[in-house]
């Protein structure tokens, strides 16, 4: 099974593409499905589970946290597999990692050394998380990710990795692959880290993608 993790619709405040739209794309590309993460918020999970029946495709429901403590960003966290949304304002990392863990789901700490908005606090949680996104194709440098992936190891850390797409093109330049056959098989696979890492570094459009989606947005806000 290959399931792009970090992907972005048109429900998050700089995706332009629908939840189907990102699945169709994966679908193209040899993967079997995504993990639609989008930015605090999960409105668009109903369309994309109509979407991935339609289209018989695996989907993973998660959601990416932005976290902040005493008014300070302190990075962002994906939740997987998870059975509905969380509010993150006010809430400690530590706090949202619970909450994630309280519905079964996987609490990873999205690309950690990403340029701009690079996971202040790891050694802090690192304990807590389940792990971290060691390939990003959009947010990192291959130097950034080589770091992302060397701290996995030196933790014994779960590894994920993807796209962290904002439009349908770039879907499945990073992705992770196991011998699964269902979702539940390719959770265990995760936490049991029998999964192989892919990925590519997205082109310069893709890279710049989502500040050209804000753009859009104030304009036009596709999920109205």
């Amino acid at each position: 099974m290959k399931i792009d993790m970090h992907c972005h619709s048109y429900y998050s405040r700089d995706g332009v593409s629908s939840p189907e739209s990102l699945i169709r794309a994966a679908l193209k590309k040899g993967l079997d499905g995504i993990a639609l993460t989008d930015h605090n918020t999960v409105k668009g999970w109903e369309e994309a589970k109509k979407a991935a029946q339609k289209l018989n495709a695996q989907l993973i429901l998660g959601e990416e946290l932005k976290i902040k403590e005493n008014n300070k960003t302190i990075g962002e966290i994906i939740g997987y597999f998870l059975n509905q949304g969380i509010d993150s304002k006010n809430k400690t990392a530590e706090q949202v990692i619970r909450e994630i863990k309280d519905q079964g789901g996987l609490a990873i700490i999205a690309h950690p050394f990403h340029w701009k908005k690079r996971f202040k606090e790891f050694e802090k949680y690192k304990n807590f998380a389940d792990g971290i996104e060691v390939f990003n194709a959009r947010s990192q440098s291959k130097k950034q990710n080589q770091k992302s992936f060397e701290l996995a190891q030196q933790n014994n850390l779960v590894m994920t990795a993807g796209s962290d797409c904002h439009q349908n093109f770039s879907v499945g330049d990073a992705y992770i692959e196991s011998e699964a056959r269902t979702l539940e098989e390719f959770r265990n696979d995760i936490m049991n880290k029998k999964v192989k890492i892919r990925g590519k570094q997205s082109s310069i459009l893709a890279q710049s993608f989502a500040a050209m989606g804000k753009i859009i947005h104030f304009f036009w806000k596709p999920q109205d």
